[in-house]
């Protein structure tokens, strides 16, 4: 192996299992192990989730050590998420790192899985120049964030309640597609006409997002048959009236739910451009894979004059990729955790 940084980095958040190494900035493996228990229950299974992690880990180290060209001795540190996600996840991808930086006596490196999901965009050769802002959307955050430097990150907004993909996954359940539910309502809409059915935009000062009061209109619009977006007894349709309104309107619901989401998020954004004088925008994290807000991010951008950027699918959902990537920025300032290090559910910045 050449000389350099190396790092390993473990991602287990939710319910991907990944393992990927960094050297000297560039990715060389990226392995990622999904969980298919979870399409039974109609959603991620904390318990499931852990128990998979524990099977999974191991494989995934293993293969991507090969992948790389690289051995375990060639390590420089671990890197590993150490927030946010679901706890019993993260403790088996924390206590893993934790043990192998122990047993290899390199340096252990506790990574913010939001702040790599914004990092995610330097992964590629062509990359934004600081300053930058980067919408990030995923299934449990949104927000917009400005990032000054690879460790100068601030969060100029973020929801206040639900974030979009949960939106999506939530849009999904009720018309009763199957888990995951976001990518099969981004299919239905590209065969739909997003302009069919109006959805209320929130109005929530700021740069802050909320999607509460959509999911509730969605709610009550199915339950109307799509007579109303509000409660009101004389219009609940009965369950074989809402069932035959979903199967014959599914696209135009599909592809109208997906417009109202994407320009909630994009007319911050727009505001936030707005506000700095920043016109380099990104996009981050499981939700920027949904192709009608990639094509709206790309039209707005070239209306308005920015340099915009998207990762490359596979670093848009949940990787250790952008875990190794993070861990190689904060191995160069000297940022490295501690043996107590431990996860946390809800974890903020820093």
């Amino acid at each position: 192996m050449n000389g350099g940084v190396t790092i390993l980095a473990i991602e287990s958040s939710c319910d991907e299992t990944s393992a990927a190494v960094c050297r000297d900035g560039k990715i060389l493996s990226n392995i990622i192990a999904s969980q298919e228990v979870h399409r039974h229950y109609g959603g991620v299974v904390p318990e499931l989730a852990s128990r998979a992690h524990m099977e999974h880990i191991v494989p995934v180290v293993d293969a991507a050590l090969p992948a790389a060209g690289t051995s375990r001795s060639d390590l420089s540190a671990i890197a590993f998420t150490q927030a946010p996600g679901l706890i019993g996840s993260l403790l088996v991808g924390a206590q893993f790192a934790r043990s192998l930086s122990l047993a290899l006596d390199i340096p252990l490196i506790a990574v913010h899985h939001m702040q790599a999901h914004v990092l995610a965009n330097l992964i590629a050769d062509e990359r934004p120049d600081f300053p930058f802002l980067c919408l990030t959307v995923s299934g449990g955050h949104t927000q917009i964030v400005r990032c000054d430097s690879p460790l100068q990150l601030q969060v100029l907004g973020e929801t206040i309640d639900d974030a979009a993909g949960e939106a999506f996954d939530k849009t999904a359940k009720l018309l009763g597609l199957p888990y995951p539910g976001g990518p099969l309502v981004d299919q239905y809409a590209r065969h739909g006409n997003p302009r069919r059915f109006a959805f209320p935009e929130p109005q929530i000062p700021g740069l802050d997002f909320s999607f509460s009061g959509l999911k509730t209109s969605i709610l009550y619009f199915l339950r109307n048959a799509g007579r109303s977006m509000v409660f009101k007894e004389q219009f609940l349709a009965t369950e074989e009236e809402q069932q035959a309104f979903i199967r014959d309107n599914l696209p135009d619901i599909c592809a109208s739910v997906q417009h109202r989401i994407v320009t909630i998020l994009l007319h911050k954004l727009k505001k936030a451009v707005l506000q700095t004088g920043i016109r380099t925008v990104c996009l981050a994290g499981g939700v920027s894979a949904n192709s009608g807000l990639r094509h709206a991010f790309f039209e707005m951008g070239a209306a308005n004059g920015w340099k915009t950027y998207v990762p490359a699918f596979e670093y848009c959902t949940d990787n250790a990729a952008m875990i190794a990537l993070t861990g190689y920025y904060k191995y160069l300032a000297g940022e490295f955790a501690g043996a107590d290090a431990v996860p946390s559910a809800r974890g903020g910045w820093g």
